[in-house]
């Protein structure tokens, strides 16, 4: 049994302590910065968004285990109030959000890789609301470049966006202006070369409530571009899902929004928000789980009071338009993004039902439950994947074209946040912890 410590944070605005367990025999960790655009294997010691590089959920790591207890974790760090965001990470800090449910205080914290020891915490007061019991004050998981960390949370007078150095120092903040949503926010900003990117959808049964996708400098938070998205009546509900990049073969780059239920997916140009194209109907509900690349076409969910659809788009050719090629709605996710590997889609129903497809064809390969709810989303790492149940619970599965359970980890606390990857550890967050496991050798 690890012993537990004891060790004050450094941190005058954090009262109390922290709880942390200590890493025992982890090899020191090389810094490679690479910075992956496509799904492919992402490396090194970098998780700057949600999901990782382009929210792919894919990382690489050579000695993650299936299966563990406690007295395997590295560490262990209780953190103040409560979150489902995820944590992020750049190089040896990983960054993670959390709230106080009685307060809606807003924490913001920085801790060192190698131990969980705590490097700095921020603290903003906030006004308390109403959101979802399944939401919390902390949903939207931050994102990082080699400098910053930024931020988003809501009240209902103000989508704030801002800016910290890595060290927990103030460099901008924004007010987005009034947030109006009937579960509470949760949508996560990204960052694409020089602009950080949030979609803000938000709902109001007048249709009437401003929605944009916005672009802002990253060094100012100045806004570079802006679109404006009002809805009608019919998409009056806000929506959650984190844009992606896409790069068509040959040509530039481009940013790929879940858009409101009559405009479907919209592609923009980044530097100016130009529209390039959009797939209108592919979307017919609330985009809530984000979309992803998989066998060359865009997969996205969406879903409310409907049943859940998966639509599967192929971009748009020189003159040829964007095409949806097919569609599912035998148990897609609501909340949980897909994952691919290969010609594979698996797709993690909230219900716990796990379905593995084609990708190019939407053709079934095999279906399983697994009997546990799910709001985070799988990660995969080579051919493992890696999902943490609302009750705490981590399933490990092949991801193979047959099912194949590898795994059930308790972290005994409810999670509804997704793992993150970097420099060859597992970091999984539940309700009030963080926790590391992998990397030994």
């Amino acid at each position: 049994m690890m012993n537990e410590s004891r060790i004050q944070a450094d941190a005058p605005s954090l009262r109390g302590t922290l709880r942390i367990r200590p890493s025992v025999g982890r090899c020191a960790l090389s810094i490679l910065a690479v910075v992956m655009w496509s799904a492919t294997e992402a490396g090194g010691a970098e998780w700057p968004r949600f999901r990782g590089p382009n929210g792919s959920g894919i990382g690489q790591a050579e000695n993650l285990p299936v299966k563990w207890t406690e007295q395997d974790y590295n560490w262990r760090v209780a953190l103040p109030g409560i979150g489902h965001s995820s944590p992020v990470l750049w190089g040896d800090r990983i960054f993670v959000t959390s709230g106080d449910p009685k307060t809606a205080k807003r924490f913001v914290l920085c801790l060192k890789t190698s131990d969980g020891s705590v490097l700095w915490l921020r603290e903003y007061v906030s006004k308390k609301h109403s959101i979802n019991d399944a939401n919390s004050y902390a949903s939207a998981t931050p994102a990082l470049d080699e400098e910053r960390v930024y931020v988003c949370w809501t009240t209902p007078e103000e989508v704030a966006l801002l800016a910290l150095t890595h060290e927990g120092k103030d460099v901008w903040k924004r007010n987005l202006g009034p947030y109006q949503g009937e579960h509470g926010s949760g949508t996560s900003p990204i960052v694409f070369e020089e602009l950080v990117i949030l979609a803000g959808h938000q709902g109001s049964s007048d249709g009437h409530t401003k929605c944009s996708f916005l672009a802002v400098d990253r060094k100012t938070g100045q806004t570079a571009w802006e679109i404006e998205r009002h809805g009608d009546a019919a998409d009056w509900r806000a929506a959650y899902a984190t844009p992606m990049v896409y790069q068509p073969e040959g040509g530039p780059p481009q940013i790929v929004f879940c858009d409101n239920w009559s405009r479907g997916l919209t592609s923009v140009e980044p530097k100016t928000g130009s529209v390039l194209w959009q797939a209108r109907g592919a979307l017919p509900e609330r985009p809530v789980g984000s979309p992803i690349l998989a066998a060359g076409l865009i997969v996205a969910t969406c879903g409310a009071e409907a049943p859940t659809q998966l639509t599967a788009v192929r971009p748009p050719t020189p003159g040829a338009e964007a095409k949806v090629v097919w569609t599912c709605t035998k148990f897609p996710p609501y909340v949980p993004t897909p994952l691919a590997k290969d010609d594979l889609l698996f797709l993690w129903n909230d219900g716990g039902c796990v379905s593995c497809l084609r990708a190019a064809t939407g053709e079934q390969v095999w279906r399983q439950r697994l009997g546990s709810d799910f709001l985070g989303s799988p990660v995969r790492v080579g051919e493992r994947i890696y999902c943490v149940s609302r009750p705490g619970d981590v399933f490990v599965i092949a991801a193979g074209d047959k099912f194949e359970l590898l795994g059930r980890n308790a972290l005994g606390e409810q999670s509804h946040a997704t793992p993150a990857v970097a420099g060859g550890v597992l970091y999984l967050r539940t309700f009030s912890h963080l926790i590391s496991i992998g990397g030994k050798k």
